[in-house]
C-alpha cells in the first residue's frame, strides 16, 4: 500500500523551528520528486518547498526562501522539511506529496506542483 505519512507539526512560538518529516512506504522514494504544501484556514493549497529526484534541484516560496530547507534521505525513504524563524503566517496544515518541478532555460526551478501521492497533512501553528 502506498503511503506518506508527515510527522513533526506541533504549536510553536514565533521565532521557533520545526523539522516535518514525511515517511514513504509502498514505493521506493527515489525515482520521485517531493514537495512541502500547505494550505492555511480559508486559503488555497500552496507549494512551499520541492526536491528533485535527480539532481537534488530545490524550489522554495518566496515567503520561506532563506527560513526552510528541504532534504531528502533515501536510504531512510523520508523526506524533511526544516523550518526556521517561524511566522504565524506559517501557520498551515502542512502536507508531502510525490511532485513535479518546472525549471526555466536557466535550470532554476520556477514552481511545483503535487502528483499522485499525498499525505494526510500535519499542523504547524505559530503563536505566542
Amino acid at each position: 500500500q502506498v503511503q506518506l505519512v508527515e510527522s513533526g507539526g506541533g504549536l510553536v512560538q514565533p521565532g521557533g523551528s520545526l523539522r516535518l518529516s514525511c515517511a514513504a512506504s509502498g514505493f521506493t522514494l527515489d525515482y520521485y520528486a517531493i514537495g512541502w504544501f500547505r494550505q492555511a484556514p480559508g486559503k488555497e493549497r500552496e507549494g512551499v518547498s520541492c526536491i528533485s529526484s535527480s539532481d537534488g534541484s530545490t524550489y522554495y516560496a518566496d515567503s520561506v526562501k532563506g527560513r526552510f530547507t528541504i532534504s531528502r534521505d533515501n536510504a531512510k525513504n523520508t523526506a524533511y522539511l526544516q523550518m526556521n524563524s517561524l511566522k504565524p503566517e506559517d501557520t498551515a496544515v502542512y502536507y508531502c506529496a510525490t511532485a513535479s518541478l518546472y525549471y526555466n532555460d536557466y535550470g532554476e526551478a520556477l514552481t511545483c506542483y503535487g502528483m499522485d501521492y499525498w499525505g494526510k497533512g500535519t499542523l504547524v501553528a505559530v503563536s505566542a
